[in-house]
């Protein structure tokens, strides 16, 4: 129903609307054409004259150089050379002083060398092995001979059994002073360390154990 309504409202008014906007038309069209006044024409010029300037010259005059008698050089004087001198410049450098050498009874004379323990010189890193899969450590023990040499090495503990040959491998490597007594080397025996196993990851990040 109120489409109805607003159907029978709205054709009338669209009607009049429409009439008057042809009305209007109409009567702008029916009206004469008159041309506009035509504007007075101006003109300018782009590229004016220029007037010449007038450059002033000056007159400069150079007055003639005078001649110029050059001063006599000075007289020279006779200079005394110096005499060299006759004696020699004593001089202490690299003198070895004089001195009573000691006597030594090489019967007597010992040199002594006070008693140390056994020092270690080289240490060998070990090598990780392929198969181990995170870092470790392993406790080795081990003799020291007189020359210094590690042997009888043995593990007393490792995290993983895959480190334990890779610790006798390197610690076999590795050289002591030897201990020291009496003046004298000796055999160390009991020796004991720590190997250390650190495994990185393809970033560098350790791997604990």
């Amino acid at each position: 129903m109120g489409n109805i309504i607003r159907w029978v409202l709205g054709i009338p008014v669209a009607a009049i609307v429409t009439i008057s906007l042809f009305v209007l038309m109409m009567t702008l069209i029916a009206e004469e054409f008159k041309p506009q006044e035509k504007l007075a024409s101006s003109s300018f010029e782009i590229n004016p004259t220029v007037e010449d300037i007038k450059v002033i010259k000056r007159e400069t005059k150079v007055q003639k150089v005078k001649k110029v008698i050059t001063p006599p050089p000075p007289p020279t004087i006779e200079r005394q050379s110096a005499a060299k001198p006759q004696e020699r410049i004593a001089s202490l450098e690299g003198a070895i002083p004089e001195f009573e050498a000691p006597k030594i009874d090489t019967k007597t004379f010992k040199i002594q060398v006070s008693d140390r323990d056994a020092q270690p010189l080289v240490r060998i890193p070990p090598i990780m092995p392929p198969r181990a899969e995170k870092s470790g450590h392993c406790k080795a023990r081990f003799d020291v001979s007189p020359e210094g040499a590690p042997f009888n090495v043995t593990t007393t503990y490792c995290t993983q059994r895959v480190f334990e040959r890779a610790t006798i491998k390197s610690v076999q490597k590795w050289k002591y002073n030897p201990k020291i007594v009496d003046g004298r080397s000796v055999s160390r025996t009991g020796v004991e360390t720590k190997v250390s196993f650190r495994l990185q990851d393809e970033r560098g990040r350790t791997i604990p154990e």
